[in-house]
């Protein structure tokens, strides 16, 4: 008689299972007898309470892999596993080389081995051992390059990317307080600076403290005639600034260098005349103020008097300045025989460049009208063409004979001045065409300039530039000729 039939847990039944299913596919191997019929079922029976006894004794015993059919929850249903899962709501566990329990919701990484401890029921994992007894794992390599700012990611999960992040923006921080730090050593600030100098004795001054200076210098009988030389001399480098110029207006230092020009001292007259130029340039409210303070009728007066070249040179440099965009002061120019006054250095012996830098201001005296007149009218623009109306250049030009006297001065060796000439005489052309059809020496001095300047255009060109200067002076003296003709 066999005992009643022992009631198995469910492992001890799929145990049965699988022995069953193994002893049915080895049916072909032998005759199935009553004695291996016993045999079998006692060796089964065995088999079953060795396990139980193990399960009781070995509590931390657990099988490494398990049916699906028996991890479902008592509703029937399967739980949410980790490939459902979304990887962005999955907490990430870290397994080592010991079993820990895995809490539902956690990301086990890949290789890890994960069992089910039946006594718990809790899903455990750990680390693989490897062959040479160390552990390399994904979490360690992730490590690893996440200190090394090796960001993917495809392999970090957001919270570590958040670190990542935070130990850049540490690293930017500190660069940037290493760099700010260098430049404090190399640099000493404004108000250390300011200590050192007046420690020093070396007080740092503005531009107009320091031209109060140069005037007073000037301006003081007790200065010799070097130091108010150099007075002036530092003073046209100040003035060129337009606010320079007009806080050198309101000290009254233009009134000063305005009688300068009346000096005995001819050195005296040609650094005035300097500083008198330079605050002119390109300063209405300057040119305004000169003009009534009778700049015009001095510098004229040196001009056509006996004067050194230098002295007549910065003469007209002033004279230049005064007039340019400034039609009231033009209209004055020629009803005080200005353009007379530049016609009569033609006259004199040694005076070609002073011949050139007259014909270049006549020069830019009709372009600058010329273009204004082309320009688009505004109620300013129409106010200041008819001003500009008022200047009667052309009479002028022709009553002294200027047609003349402009085309002998390119017979000049310097280029530079022959550009300049070609230039007025190609402006000049509109009402002196006829003047200069009449003029054989003209004609003549064209064909030799076509002719040297063709070599040297050649030249140019062989040497790779096609527009060069030479090309340039060669169009001009070819569009006069076509004008000509």
């Amino acid at each position: 008689m066999f005992p009643p039939p022992a009631v198995f847990p469910p492992s001890a039944r799929r145990s049965v299972r699988s022995t069953e299913r193994w002893v049915a596919m080895s049916h072909w191997a032998a005759p199935f007898c009553t004695v291996a019929k016993v045999s079998l079922l006692l060796l089964l029976v065995s088999a079953v309470f060795f396990q139980s006894s193990l399960s009781e004794r070995v509590p931390e015993f657990a099988l490494t892999k398990i049916e699906e059919s028996d991890i479902k929850d008592d509703s029937g249903k399967e739980p949410i596993t980790d490939d459902d899962a979304d990887p962005e709501d999955l907490e990430v566990f870290y397994p080592t080389h010991q079993w820990q329990a895995v809490r539902p919701g956690q990301a086990v990484p890949a290789g890890s081995h994960v069992r089910l401890n039946l006594q718990t029921g809790e899903r455990e994992a750990r680390l693989p051992d490897s062959e040479s007894g160390k552990s390399d794992t994904r979490e360690e390599k992730r490590r690893r390059r996440l200190n090394k700012m090796d960001i993917d990611t495809n392999s970090f999960t957001s919270q570590e990317l958040k670190k990542a992040l935070a130990k850049m923006k540490e690293s930017e921080k500190a660069e940037r307080m290493a760099h700010e730090e260098e430049v404090r050593k190399k640099f000493r600030p404004i108000e250390q600076l300011r200590e050192e100098f007046e420690k020093l004795n070396v007080k740092m001054e503005t531009d107009y403290e320091i031209m109060d200076k140069l005037i007073s210098k000037f301006n003081s009988s007790a200065s010799t005639l070097d130091e108010k030389v150099a007075a002036l001399y530092d003073l046209e480098y100040y003035v060129h600034q337009v606010d320079n110029a007009k806080d050198f207006l309101s000290m009254g230092g233009l009134r000063l260098v305005i009688e300068g020009l009346n000096s005995t001292e001819a050195v005296l007259k040609e650094h005035a005349a300097f500083v008198l130029g330079a605050a002119l340039s390109s300063n209405p409210k300057v040119q305004v103020e000169a003009i009534e303070g009778g700049a015009l009728q001095k510098l004229l007066v040196i001009v056509a008097t006996e004067q050194p070249q230098a002295v007549k040179k910065k003469a007209l440099f002033a004279l230049s300045s005064l007039l340019r965009h400034f039609p009231y002061a033009q209209q004055q120019f020629l009803k005080l025989g200005g353009l007379q006054v530049l016609r009569g250095l033609f006259r004199q012996p040694g005076t070609a460049a002073l011949c050139v830098r007259a014909v270049t201001l006549l020069y830019d005296l009709f372009v600058e009208k010329m273009l204004l007149e082309d320009s688009q009218h505004g109620d300013q623009a129409e106010e200041k063409l008819q001003q500009y109306r008022r200047v009667q250049l052309v009479p002028a030009v022709l009553e002294q004979d200027w047609c003349m006297a402009v085309p002998g001065l390119l017979a000049l060796p310097e280029h530079d001045a022959r550009e300049k000439v070609l230039k007025a005489v190609a402006v000049l052309m509109a009402f002196c065409r006829e003047r200069f059809r009449g003029d054989a020496a003209l004609g003549a001095t064209l064909g030799l300039l076509r002719t040297e300047y063709e070599e040297l255009a050649a030249a140019e060109r062989r040497d790779g530039d096609g527009d060069g200067y030479f090309q340039e002076l060669l169009g001009s003296v070819n569009s006069i000729l076509r004008e000509l003709g």
